[in-house]
């Protein structure tokens, strides 16, 4: 009996060691996060593969000089790239085609990618040129949410879009987001007080976001999908609701549209450098105060997904993250 007890008295003070580690390091990681000093040091110029000349680095706070930014973050993308991109592409040409007031960039954001997708990126800055698209190398792997981070922080658009480099949702469905934040622009032009009202304002000047959502093809997903994997995602839904609170019902999907004015605000402040910056990001468009719209996209699963059951722990870690950074005061968050 005694033998027992100790062996009890072991396993909880194991657990307890176990646990005390665990939030240290939580608190010792958000810390180190504070002043968001933990990111990449950003290229200061792009490099033209046509001339070789070096072609100067815009940033978020500098005015707009593009309609439509396009950035598009890529790690080991060789084989799934270069049909995404020549579709995204192609849409992008026939558009400008028709309304030559519409402008546009491609920003390729190569995070540390160990195969082809550095040579497949420049081949499109020599056959687009780079005006039209632009190459971001992180040297080595970083996370999506740094990728994105680098190329919304470096483009020229009034308007930003985020995509994913396998082609899941279709290009052409960025119109959905683009019309709605248009929609609501009139509106605060109409109606409000702020700069919206002034005769010169440019939709870049409106902090607006819309998220492109899976959720309506959830019920499908439910049953096709295996039963774990309804459990995570269910489980993941749940911490996420915990974290970030009510109103978005698609975090993840990796097609999001941002003002300039929004992306200069939310991406200065994003620290979460992986696969939960979605989540910080309606956490900060709900702090900032700035709309979010939910839009449903067209989506198909395209074979190559970097998510798997080892990026689970990750994202819990990062939500824990955020959670003690935020709540604590730990992470300041710039105006």
């Amino acid at each position: 009996m005694a033998f027992l007890w100790m062996l009890v008295e072991l396993s909880v003070s194991v657990i307890l060691i176990a646990v005390f580690g665990l939030v240290s390091a939580i608190f010792f990681e958000a810390y180190r996060r504070r002043n968001n000093h933990a990111h990449v040091e950003a290229p200061a110029l792009f490099e033209d593969p046509n001339s070789l000349k070096q072609v100067p680095c815009p940033h978020i706070s500098d005015p707009a000089e593009k309609y439509l930014s396009l950035i598009i973050p890529a790690y080991n993308e060789e084989h799934r790239l270069p049909g995404a991109l020549e579709e995204t592409m192609n849409y992008l040409q026939q558009r400008a085609a028709k309304d030559k007031l519409f402008s546009y960039e491609v920003l390729l954001i190569d995070d540390g990618s160990a195969d082809g997708t550095k040579r497949v990126a420049f081949d499109f800055v020599r056959k687009y040129t780079v005006d039209n698209v632009r190459v971001i190398l992180l040297g080595r792997n970083h996370g999506k949410g740094e990728a994105i981070r680098k190329g919304m922080l470096h483009s020229r658009g009034e308007l930003l879009l985020m995509l994913d480099a396998d082609g899941a949702t279709k290009v052409n469905d960025l119109e959905k987001l683009e019309n709605q934040i248009q929609t609501f622009a009139r509106k605060e032009c109409q109606y409000g007080d702020s700069a919206a009202s002034n005769s010169s304002f440019r939709i870049s000047d409106i902090p607006l976001a819309a998220f492109g959502s899976r959720a309506h093809l959830e019920e499908k997903a439910l049953a096709s999908r295996k039963w774990y994997r309804n459990f995570l995602m269910k489980g993941f839904h749940l911490v996420v609701l915990l974290t970030a609170g009510p109103g978005i019902r698609d975090t993840q999907c990796g097609f999001k549209m941002f003002t300039r004015a929004a992306a200069r605000k939310l991406f200065k402040n994003i620290r979460l450098k992986r696969w939960c910056f979605d989540v910080e990001l309606v956490f900060l468009c709900k702090w900032f105060g700035i709309p979010m719209i939910e839009i449903s996209v067209n989506w198909s699963e395209i074979p190559g997904s970097k998510v798997n059951p080892l990026s689970i722990p990750n994202m819990l870690w990062e939500l824990a993250l955020m959670s003690v950074g935020y709540r604590s005061r730990m992470w300041t968050i710039c105006t």
